[in-house]
């Protein structure tokens, strides 16, 4: 049998994708998985590892900001890109003859989802956020069911009748993080804290450049693991060095990107993680029970980060601050006063090991294989 993937290019989609890819290849090794979507060299790569064949199309993307360049790009890729790539996928389809598509939205996904629904190929979606995007929002209409991550009554715009609430898959072996091999690989002092920064598979220029401006402050009292992003990473690395003494400075560990392996030793060895709000991270961050500090991004579609944020924090794993209150010494302050008290963190942690759902992939792959020997 053969499953089609498809969604965006970033973390949030991909992730998931090799989540449930993991636990189908558990269930039945004699599947063959593709991934059809635009070109991406971070989902090449991922997708890639797991023996998922890609096959590329183009697509475009509505740009909801105004000015003459985002207007002339959306002519552009609604009246080019769009086309094509649906023809491409339509091509793509009708050679594999899929048994299944499953897609987790983004922009690159409709073009899968339309020639899928036009070859009478069965289409199920993911939508890891309360908030649908627009792509989901219109696959929507195309699919048999929607898988959502957070609680059907909460989920926005889908039709209850549609929506099966299971949690956002997450790799199982995020669970298999070692404190004490964390230590070595991220050569920690242990003598400290640990605190954890995450801003998304890109980084988030915001939260490094507030954690710059405190650093020194951070670093006096806390050891940090910080992914920044490889598009920030050599002037964060280079600000630390010019600003920081070489006395604090062996307390902070600062990469681009964290790999699977690293991910969840870091994840294991953390005794605070400050992150953004997009679903994926929320649902890791939960399943390994840590306190969490989110910072939602306020630019985010439909403000989906926000909504998440605070009904992930509504069972008191995680603490809320928004953008316009990301101060760097309010944030100083609100870190220091919550690793003050254990007692609260504890209580955190259990809360976030309440909220987490880590049989979601599993579930999700036994009921798409159970549909296909239907």
């Amino acid at each position: 049998m053969k499953i089609v993937f498809t969604g965006g290019g970033t973390a949030g989609h991909i992730f998931p994708i090799i989540a449930v890819c993991r636990e189908m290849k558990k269930i039945d090794s004699n599947l063959q998985f593709f991934y059809i979507g635009p070109k991406d060299d971070f989902s090449e790569k991922l997708l890639s590892q797991e023996g998922i064949e890609i096959k590329i199309i183009m697509a475009g993307k509505i740009r909801r900001y105004i000015n003459f360049k985002s207007i002339f790009q959306n002519i552009i890729d609604l009246c080019f890109k769009n086309p094509i790539g649906f023809f491409q996928a339509l091509f793509h389809i009708f050679v594999l003859s899929p048994d299944l598509i499953f897609s987790k939205g983004g922009y690159g996904s409709l073009p899968v989802v339309f020639s899928g629904w036009l070859l009478l190929v069965p289409v199920f979606l993911h939508e890891s956020d309360i908030v649908p995007g627009l792509a989901n929002r219109i696959a929507s209409h195309f699919s048999l069911e929607v898988f959502v991550s957070f609680p059907v009554e909460k989920t926005e715009y889908f039709p209850a009748k549609k929506m099966i609430f299971l949690g956002n898959p997450i790799r199982n072996e995020i669970l298999n993080g070692d404190r004490e091999r964390a230590k070595k690989s991220f050569n920690l002092s242990g003598e400290k804290p640990i605190i954890l920064i995450l801003g998304g598979s890109q980084g988030s220029q915001r939260i490094n450049e507030v954690i710059s401006f405190i650093l020194p402050g951070l670093l006096t009292e806390f050891e940090i693991i910080h992914q920044t992003g490889a598009k920030n990473f050599k002037e964060i690395e280079l600000e630390s060095k010019t600003f920081v003494s070489k006395e604090l400075l062996k307390y902070y560990h600062v990469f681009p990107f964290l790999e699977e392996e690293n991910l969840k030793d870091a994840l294991a060895v953390a005794s605070l993680i400050i992150s953004r709000a997009g679903a994926g991270i929320i649902f890791e961050i939960a399943v390994v029970g840590k306190p969490s500090i989110l910072i939602p991004l306020a630019e985010s579609a439909q403000n989906h980060q926000l909504k998440n944020a605070y009904a992930y924090a509504e069972c008191g794993a995680a603490l809320v601050i928004e953008e316009n209150n990301f101060t760097p010494n309010f944030f100083l302050e609100r870190v220091k006063y919550l690793l003050s008290q254990p007692e609260r963190l504890k209580k955190m942690s259990e809360s976030a090991k309440f909220f987490a759902k880590p049989l979601s992939a599993k579930i999700i792959a036994q009921y798409l294989i159970d549909y296909l020997k239907q």
